[in-house]
């Protein structure tokens, strides 16, 4: 079993890409290693990558909506793509709005968003 998912800092910007099915312990480590790297490297950005993530739970989508407020407190964006249709529909019947949280279809559009001013 993972003990932490990779963050790759790339110029302004840090890159998480979780390939491995999240469970609560995991999604909370990921919340505490991305405030800590944003802190440290002054990141103005995160995009996250859950296009491998089949399914997402309510406490999966509340992490992901407190990594967004956490970077907005440390001055950076957070865009999240690939996600995957069921996913979306998932958020939705649970009643999640993701407050905060940019979208993106892919990598390449997220970058996109995180790049503007």
């Amino acid at each position: 079993m993972q003990d932490r998912i990779p963050i790759l800092h790339m110029s302004n910007f840090l890159l998480v890409t979780i390939q491995v099915d999240m469970h609560d312990r995991l999604a909370l480590q990921l919340q505490d290693d991305l405030t800590e790297k944003i802190s440290a490297t002054g990141a103005q950005g995160v995009l996250i990558d859950i296009s491998s993530l089949e399914m997402v739970d309510s406490f999966i989508g509340r992490v992901l909506g407190n990594i967004s407020s956490m970077s907005r407190v440390l001055d950076a964006k957070t865009v999240v793509v690939g996600m995957q249709p069921a996913v979306a529909i998932t958020l939705v019947e649970l009643g999640l709005s993701l407050p905060g949280i940019l979208t993106a279809l892919n990598v390449a559009k997220g970058m996109e968003l995180l790049s503007r001013d």
